[in-house]
């Protein structure tokens, strides 16, 4: 897993570091899909400081300052899910991707990838 290019996905958005749903998905080996079902089922684990959805505002200025977004996620109807730190932590916790073990070492990554940023 290429450091520089998982921290590249990390973005500072209403003063917290976050990465983006459709990121985490890829990580994570999950389609986004279900990511955000297995969110929506637990959402009792992710209050407000954990995630948010971004408003069109938001997503409209973070697609036109960052070239490295994929071209699909940039024409979707929704905006996407931002997840803190904490929120990726928990998201690990809700997801039940058939390789575990693979979630558990992103995890870890993205967590002290969080705190380096």
């Amino acid at each position: 897993m290429e450091l520089q290019i998982i921290q590249n996905k990390i973005y500072e958005i209403r003063g917290h570091k976050v990465m983006l749903d459709f990121d985490l998905a890829g990580l994570y080996g999950v389609e986004t899909r279900r990511l955000k079902e297995q969110v929506k089922r637990n959402i009792e684990r992710f209050p407000a400081d954990f995630m948010f959805q971004l408003t069109k505002i938001e997503w409209n200025g973070l697609i036109a300052n960052c070239d490295n977004l994929p071209e699909n996620a940039k024409y979707s109807p929704a905006t996407p899910f931002a997840f803190t730190q904490e929120g990726v932590a928990m998201l690990s916790g809700v997801l039940r991707s058939p390789k575990l073990y693979r979630s558990t070492s992103v995890s870890c990554v993205l967590l002290s990838l969080f705190v380096s940023y």
